[in-house]
């Protein structure tokens, strides 16, 4: 099943957009497009005598965009070869040449020219591998990047992929799926940003890291300020415009360290959790509560399963949510490419984002009776919850660290959400203590949907076979709907397969629309007034056999009337009194 951007691909032309807005450099190579590919026996270390075939990167063999089809196995290696060139003018003696990997799912081994750079493990986040000791000059020179991927058969982070998949898992996808490129730096340069507003103070806190000390300068509304490696700098944001979702204002800051030269962006914004008038904990935006109304976006395409076919196809999720009237979207057990955030921070979206779950067979009991008994379990019990292997726990907290320190610098991100629904749950706890260890600027929803450990900043509940109604939460916590709805609707000829899940299922449009509408005006709207701060709807899309979404797979149609979806969402926006008092605030900050 094809969506419109995949069926007009380019092979030749694939995902061309510079991959890291948050860290931008001038010079950058973009490697997708057609490379060799080979599958062999897992046992197999030199890559196969003759390959099988063409793969498009970054599209993972599974997927009908790679132009493959085919499933790497547990017990199988899968092997990518390319040329590549030195750079024109390139010096190795002052310059490197680094190569980049936003995902590879899910170990992966770096070869040039037979010499073996790096290894990395984890399916959901970047790598870099300098090439530098490897690369010859003025010839081809040979990439070989070789992967393996045990899925679900292992303790380690998969998502909700599966070997077998069917209800709400989907098909296991593997190897390369985010953008490859190449990227040459002076050998002594800028690593790392940390960027963190300081909203209440008008000032922004920006730390650099250079891979050797020293001095350099950063620029900030045509003020230079100097820094040194590794030392945070305030600088003033005196009169600042706050972000929002209705106004999302950023700025635009850029760091000079002698040859190198990085730009990025930020926005001045808070969040947290705080008592009303009425003394009922909600969620604030910018220091006035603000109704987080969301959507499960899990961030699957038929055509390309992790990876978006083009940019366009990401902006229009974002857009047609926002033209729906929703103001955040959840993203469900899956790490985005790095564009997908800058888009939200542009466009105005905030963004849950969840930590991707592994651990072994996971127990009915332990995964799916609690949506029916709501009861919880001590999360220390790890083969309760499927989590007895040491190395697949330590696995996911250092995968939860790298992603919080990835992500940090993005306006968007508002909620971190370590587990959902006791999938490889464990120490939830420890987990919200090392998240606040590095990111003490958002609020965190420890354990989403059920086996509450009595922690995080939010009480988070998931809500499908039975009308929702509002308790407050006796810790004092902000009250969350972080799942509910998963209404379906098929519509002929834009399915995935012909099996089907959903909660409840409607055979119109009409009867689509006039459902939402009243769950909304029966259990959502006045339960808001009660003190519910979030809503996440299942689901923006349908995923393979779920068909749930408010768009079909393809996104070809849309299910629901959208001016009436509109108007439902409208009565749980907080934005035109938030707006009101933002104005207000920033006329008072430059009268000052």
């Amino acid at each position: 099943m094809l969506t419109k951007w995949g069926a007009a691909l380019d092979k030749e032309k694939v995902l061309l957009e510079y991959p890291r807005p948050q860290f931008r450099r001038s010079n950058c190579e973009i490697l997708n497009g057609v490379w060799e590919y080979g599958i062999t026996s897992v046992t197999a270390q030199v890559p196969p005598d003759r390959f099988d075939g063409e793969i498009v990167v970054p599209f993972s063999p599974e997927s009908e965009l790679s132009g493959v089809g085919r499933s790497l196995k547990p017990n199988e290696c899968l092997w990518y070869r390319r040329q590549i060139e030195a750079p024109l003018g390139y010096d190795t003696n002052t310059e490197d040449l680094i190569l980049h990997f936003g995902a590879v799912d899910q170990f992966a081994e770096v070869r040039l020219n037979g010499m073996t750079l790096q290894h990395h493990a984890g399916g959901y986040l970047p790598f870099s591998v300098v090439l530098t000791d490897a690369l010859v000059s003025g010839i081809p020179n040979e990439l070989i990047v070789r992967v393996r991927d045990e899925s679900d058969t292992s303790c380690w982070s998969r998502g909700k992929q599966s070997e077998k998949p069917g209800g709400i898992w989907y098909t296991a996808q593997s190897g390369i799926w985010q953008t490859v490129w190449l990227e040459r730096v002076p050998k002594r340069h800028v690593e790392f940003l940390r960027i963190t507003p300081r909203y209440d103070q008008e000032e922004v806190e920006v730390t650099v890291w250079t891979n050797c000390g020293g001095e350099g300068s950063v620029k900030l509304l045509a003020s230079e300020t100097p820094f040194i490696s590794g030392i945070p700098v305030r600088l003033s944001m005196a009169g600042f415009t706050p972000w929002s979702p209705e106004q999302p204002k950023l700025y635009d800051i850029s760091f000079s360290f002698e040859h190198d030269y990085v730009e990025s962006y930020f926005a001045m914004r808070k969040f947290s959790v705080e008592n009303d008038e009425e003394g009922t904990p909600r969620l604030n935006l910018n220091d006035k509560p603000y109704f987080h109304n969301g959507v499960l976006d899990q961030g699957y395409w038929p055509d390309g399963l992790y990876t978006a076919p083009s940019d366009e196809a990401m902006i229009y999720d974002i857009d047609l949510m926002k033209s729906m009237g929703f103001n955040m979207l959840r993203k469900h057990i899956k790490i985005e490419p790095m564009r997908w955030y800058y888009h939200c921070d542009r466009m105005g979206m905030l963004v849950w984002q969840d930590m991707v779950n592994g651990g072994g067979q996971y127990r009915k009991d332990a995964i799916t009776l609690p949506l029916i008994l709501g009861n919880s379990h001590d999360d220390g019990d790890y083969a309760y919850f499927a989590r007895e292997e040491v190395r697949g726990r330590e696995a996911y907290i250092r995968e939860l660290n790298e992603t919080v320190s990835l992500l940090y610098n993005c306006p968007c991100i508002a909620m971190w959400v370590p587990f959902n629904e006791g999938w490889g749950q464990f120490d939830a706890l420890k987990a919200v203590e090392a998240i606040r260890a590095i990111d003490t600027t958002r609020t965190i929803d420890h354990a989403s949907g059920w086996h509450d450990q009595k922690g995080g900043d939010v009480k988070s509940l998931h809500v499908y076979f039975k009308p929702y109604r509002f308790q407050k939460d006796r810790l004092g916590r902000a009250v969350v709907l972080s799942e509910f709805g998963g209404y379906s609707h098929r519509v002929e000829g834009h399915t995935f397969n012909p099996k089907e899940f959903g909660y409840k299922r409607f055979a119109t449009k009409e009867a689509l629309t006039g459902a939402y509408e009243r769950l909304y005006e029966r259990e959502i709207i006045p339960a808001k007034a009660k003190g519910l701060s979030a809503t996440v709807y299942t689901q923006l899309s349908d995923v393979e056999q779920e068909i749930n979404g408010f768009v079909t797979y393809d996104r070809a149609e849309v299910k629901m009337d959208l001016e009436r979806v509109r108007k439902i969402n409208a009565a749980l926006t907080d934005a035109k009194s938030n707006d009101d008092s933002q104005e207000a605030e920033i006329e008072q900050k430059q009268d000052n």
